[in-house]
């Protein structure tokens, strides 16, 4: 499970511990980028700031979980929006799908904290929330369905798919 969370960072070269404080500075460097329509540093910025959040939830400092995983979640928006943006549906498709099947990962993994089980639990409806509001603004897209039906047959197995 660890593993398989820590395959979604991008590959980067920092060498700085993950924390709240690098992940804020990198999501304010990125949206004052986005402002300045350098888009370029702005993406950049935002997949470094998901890089330092992916990281972070391995070990999420005490007491900080919830705001780990709201980085996570803010992370992974405001990238998908940033590609919106750009015209490229799907690669924010992707971004929102991962986003909810990372959380869902999360809340089911045994082997983790039961607070942190719970706070991805509650962070999935954001992003599942994400997903559907996707959809009704840009039509159907097959990471979307494929995100919500993996992570509906993981909350209920052997149960009958909802609609």
């Amino acid at each position: 499970m660890h593993q398989q969370i820590a395959d979604l960072a991008p590959d980067t070269s920092h060498s700085e511990a993950p924390s709240l404080p690098l992940w804020e500075a990198a999501m304010r460097q990125a949206m004052k980028a986005e402002r300045e329509s350098r888009i370029a540093l702005a993406a950049a910025g935002y997949e470094r700031a998901l890089s330092v959040a992916l990281r972070l939830i391995e070990a999420p400092p005490a007491a900080r979980t919830d705001d780990c995983l709201a980085a996570l979640v803010v992370s992974h928006h405001n990238l998908a929006d940033l590609r919106v943006a750009q015209g490229d549906l799907d690669s924010a498709a992707h971004l929102l799908g991962r986003a909810h099947a990372v959380l869902v990962a999360l809340s089911l993994a045994v082997d983790r904290p039961a607070a942190l089980r719970q706070a991805a639990l509650r962070h999935s409806r954001e992003t599942y929330v994400a997903l559907i509001r996707h959809i009704a603004r840009h039509g159907p897209h097959p990471h979307i369905t494929r995100a919500i039906a993996d992570a509906d047959a993981a909350l209920h197995p052997g149960g009958t798919t909802r609609h």
